[in-house]
């Protein structure tokens, strides 16, 4: 599955994840008018990179963030994720993706070590875990590109990914015209939305920024 970008600021330096939109994955719930729903949510995480986390860049001189300065520049990409939702009490899913890397300078070999994060979000708001990681690029002299690959691994509750048996009624019960309640969204009631919030999950993952280089990131 490849990850959407996330559109939310991330304080990956004070582990503050805050106002994460979600990723739509197959299994989400899908509304059929007039009969119900049709398919239910997968227990396994949608997966993202949070805004402002994809990208890094290095500086020659400190205090100076112009163009002429730029030592290198990483991105993340690729992102792709593999789930395991039918073993065990947990849900396991492996992320992987790619480190794209451009320097400036080209003279000699060069190794560059660069942190990443990766964080289990509950609900949108809530964060469950984080561990950081570390992905390393190899520049061979006279090269101006490398590239790595990184994987990182997440275990989720399954029984909190999973909706309660009345709350999984009430959305997935049939509904005929007349009946009562035939018009009305069960997704919209505020119980119903709760719950399918506290089981939904997110795995993200992202360079490990300092505060500089994030409000580099957000406003160049």
């Amino acid at each position: 599955m490849n990850a959407r970008r996330l559109t939310a600021v991330v304080l990956c330096s004070a582990a503050a994840l805050t106002t994460l939109s979600g990723c739509k994955t197959k299994g989400d719930i899908v509304v059929d008018e007039g009969v119900g729903i049709t398919a239910i949510r997968s227990k396994c995480p949608a997966v993202g990179i949070p805004d402002y986390t994809g990208d890094v860049t290095m500086f020659r001189a400190p205090g100076d963030k112009t163009a002429p300065n730029i030592d290198m520049v990483a991105t993340m990409t690729d992102v792709r994720m593999q789930c395991n939702q039918d073993a065990g009490d947990k849900v396991y899913a492996q992320v992987s993706f790619k480190v794209l890397g451009r320097r400036n300078d080209t003279n000699g070999a060069r190794q560059v070590t660069l942190p990443y994060f990766v964080s289990v979000l509950q609900g949108g708001t809530s964060v469950v875990s984080k561990r950081v990681g570390n992905v390393t690029l190899n520049f061979a002299n006279g090269q101006d590109r490398a590239q790595a690959t990184g994987t990182a691994d997440a275990y989720i509750d399954r029984a909190a990914a999973t909706l309660p048996d009345d709350i999984r009624d009430r959305i997935t019960r049939k509904r005929k015209a007349g009946d009562a309640d035939a018009a009305l969204d069960p997704l919209a009631d505020p119980e119903v939305k709760a719950a399918v919030a506290r089981a939904s999950f997110e795995v993200l993952v992202g360079f490990q920024l300092s505060e500089d280089q994030l409000a580099y990131n957000a406003t160049r």
